[in-house]
C-alpha cells in the first residue's frame, strides 16, 4: 500500500500542492478461468481517480474517503500486467476535502493534504455469480438477526452464524439477485461498551464465500436519553481526527490504530467522534471488537454550502460510506456534515438549508436505525433526531448556557442558529429533543517549544486538568445532555489541545490521568 506523497513514510515526503500525480506499477496474475471474474479494489484515493490496466480505460471515481472496484476480467493477461492511475486533487475545488489546508501551509485546526492512494489496493478473483453486499438488521428482543444478501446472478446460498466458534444460527435457500433471510441465534451475547461481543458469520453461494461479522445490539433514543439495548448511556467521547504523524490519513500499521482506541478507553472514553474523514474500516473493526462508540462523520468541510452545486458531489460519497460501513456495530451516530456557518470566503453568504435537509432525508433513506444529526455544530435544518452544539468558552459562560437548557428549554450559544439575515427564525431548537454538547474543550497545552495552537491556552498540568474537570463535570450533571464530545484526544501538527501529544505520548503525569479518567467515569445525571 503507497502512502499519500506528502507523508513522511511514502518517502517524497512533498507537503506542496499536488493537483495531478500518477501512479504506475507491474503486477503478475494468473488469466481468469471461463468462469471466473476479476476485479481491482482500491480502499481509498484522494480525489479523482482514473484507471487504466495494459493501456485500456478502466474507470474513474470520483471522492477521496470511500472504496470501489472495477470488474478488470477482460482487461488483463496471464503474466505480466501493467497498472495505472491518474489523478487529480485541488483542494481549492468544490469538493470535499475535511481538514486539509487550501493553504500552502498547514494553520490552525487545517492540515497537511493527502493526495492519492492512501488505503490499500488489491485484486479480488470471484466466481461468475458472486456475492455483491451483506447486510446485518440485529434484534435483540427476538434474539435474531435478519441478513439481506445482493448477489450477481442467482443460485443456492448457506449462512452459518457462530459464536466463539459454536454455531448459532443457519439459513439456507435459493436467491435471485436480492433475499433476506430472517436467522435465530440459540444463544444471545449483547454488544456493549467495553465488550464488544461479535458474531463471526460465513456466507457461500456459487463458490463464492465472504466472512463477515456483526453485534448484537440497538442504539437509539427514548425522549432525551441515549439507549444502548435498552438502557440509557451517556456518551462520554473524544474527537479523534485520524491523523498519523508519519502516514497523515493513514496509519503506519494495524497496531496504530488498535492502540488509538486504547488510549481513549484509557481516560475514560466509551467512544469517539470520528471528525471529518470517513475512517479505514479496520479503525472500525477496533471499535467493534472493543465495544466503543463512534459517530461516523464525513469530512464535509471544503463544500460551499451556500447553494446546490455540490449536493450531488457530497451525496454520492456520502451514500458510499454509510452503505460500506452500515454493519459496523460501533457506528451509533451518523454526522454528514459539520459547522455549515457562514461562508469562509464570504461571511454574507449562508448555508441553503435545501442543502441541510436533503442530506439528512438521505441518511435516514439509507439507515432508518440509526439516529442522524444534521449538522454538527449548526446552523441546523428542518429536521434532525438530536441536536447539538460546540461550546469553547469558558466555565462560567457554559454554566450559563446549560442553565438555558435546563430551565427554559432554550439553546443559546452562538453558531447554532443562521443568522438573521437568513430568515430562518423558524428553525428553533424543539423541546423535547435530545442534545449533545459535540465539541468542547480545545485548551492548548503545548509541550512543544512552538506553543501551538488551541481555542484557548493554559499555563500548566494543573490548569489544564482543573479547567478540564470542572468543564467536564458541569455536562455530566446536566439532566438533559445525552453526551459531549471533548476536543481532543490527541494534537494534530500545530493544533496542540490533545490529551496526547501528536505521536501518542502523555503530556500528563499519573495522578492527572486518573483525575481525568474519574471524572469521565462519573455517573451522569442523565443515566438510570
Amino acid at each position: 500500500m503507497p502512502f499519500a506523497p506528502e507523508s513522511k513514510l511514502s518517502g517524497i515526503n512533498y507537503t506542496g500542492f499536488i493537483k495531478d500525480c500518477e501512479y504506475s506499477r507491474k503486477f503478475t496474475v494468473d488469466a481468469p478461468e471461463e468462469n471466473e471474474r476479476l476485479f481491482l479494489r482500491f480502499g481509498a484515493v484522494n480525489y479523482e481517480a482514473t484507471v487504466y490496466v495494459n493501456g485500456e480505460y478502466v474507470g474513474v471515481h470520483r471522492g477521496g474517503y470511500t472504496s470501489f472496484g472495477f470488474d478488470v476480467t477482460d482487461k488483463v493477461r496471464g503474466g505480466e500486467n501493467e497498472l495505472r492511475v491518474k489523478v487529480h486533487n485541488d483542494v481549492t475545488e468544490n469538493v470535499p476535502t475535511g481538514k486539509q489546508s487550501a493553504r500552502p501551509e498547514s494553520f490552525g485546526c487545517f492540515y497537511t493534504r493527502v493526495t492519492g492512494i492512501w488505503q490499500p489496493v488489491w485484486l479480488e478473483r470471484t466466481p461468475v455469480n458472486y456475492i455483491e453486499s451483506l447486510k446485518f438488521y440485529p434484534d435483540i428482543e427476538g434474539c435474531a438477526v435478519k441478513a439481506e444478501l445482493v448477489c450477481e446472478g442467482e443460485g443456492e446460498a448457506e449462512i452459518a452464524v457462530t459464536y466463539d466458534g459454536r454455531l448459532v444460527g443457519e439459513a439456507k435457500g435459493y436467491v435471485k439477485y436480492r433475499r433476506a433471510f430472517d436467522i435465530k441465534l440459540g444463544e444471545k451475547h449483547l454488544w456493549e461498551i467495553g465488550n464488544g461481543r461479535l458474531y463471526d458469520v460465513t456466507v457461500r453461494y456459487c463458490g463464492d464465500e465472504v466472512k463477515s461479522y456483526f453485534g448484537l445490539r440497538q442504539a437509539g433514543y427514548d425522549g432525551m436519553k441515549f439507549m444502548l439495548n435498552g438502557k440509557s448511556v451517556f456518551q462520554r467521547l473524544s474527537l479523534d481526527q485520524g491523523y498519523y504523524p508519519d502516514g497523515l490519513y493513514t496509519a503506519p500499521d494495524d497496531e496504530s490504530m488498535r492502540r488509538d482506541v486504547e488510549l481513549g478507553l484509557r481516560l475514560g472514553f466509551n467512544g469517539a467522534r470520528l471528525h471529518q474523514k470517513v475512517f479505514d474500516p479496520r479503525f472500525l473493526y477496533h471499535c467493534d471488537r472493543a465495544g466503543y462508540l463512534v459517530w461516523g462523520e464525513f469530512p464535509s468541510w471544503g463544500v460551499d454550502y451556500e447553494n446546490l452545486s455540490a449536493l450531488g458531489t457530497l451525496v454520492g460519497e456520502w451514500t458510499e460510506a454509510v452503505e460500506r460501513d452500515f454493519n459496523h456495530p460501533s457506528i451509533i451516530t451518523w454526522c454528514p456534515l459539520n459547522e455549515t456557518w457562514e461562508s469562509l470566503k464570504d461571511a454574507r453568504k449562508v448555508r441553503d438549508v435545501r442543502f441541510v435537509d436533503a442530506v439528512y432525508a438521505v441518511t435516514k433513506a439509507l439507515d432508518g436505525t440509526r439516529p442522524c444529526v444534521d449538522v454538527s455544530g449548526g446552523f441546523h435544518g428542518h429536521k434532525t433526531d438530536l441536536y447539538d452544539f460546540h461550546d469553547y468558552l469558558d466555565p462560567e459562560t457554559l454554566e450559563k448556557h446549560l442553565r438555558a437548557l435546563e430551565e427554559n428549554d432554550e439553546i443559546i450559544v452562538d453558531k447554532v442558529y443562521a443568522p438573521d439575515f437568513a430568515e430562518e427564525s423558524d428553525l428553533r431548537y424543539e423541546k423535547g429533543l435530545p442534545v449533545n454538547v459535540s465539541e468542547y474543550g480545545g485548551v492548548s497545552y503545548a509541550t512543544s517549544t512552538d506553543n501551538g495552537w488551541g481555542y484557548r491556552r493554559c499555563g500548566g498540568e494543573k490548569e489544564y486538568v482543573d479547567c478540564y474537570v470542572k468543564l467536564t463535570s458541569m455536562l455530566l450533571k446536566s439532566k438533559k445532555l445525552s453526551g459531549f464530545c471533548f476536543t481532543q484526544l490527541y494534537d494534530v501538527e500545530q493544533e496542540q489541545n490533545g490529551l496526547y501529544t501528536y505521536d501518542r505520548k502523555p503530556k500528563f503525569g499519573e495522578a492527572a490521568e486518573k483525575r481525568i479518567r474519574e471524572c469521565n467515569l462519573a455517573k451522569a445525571a442523565i443515566e438510570d
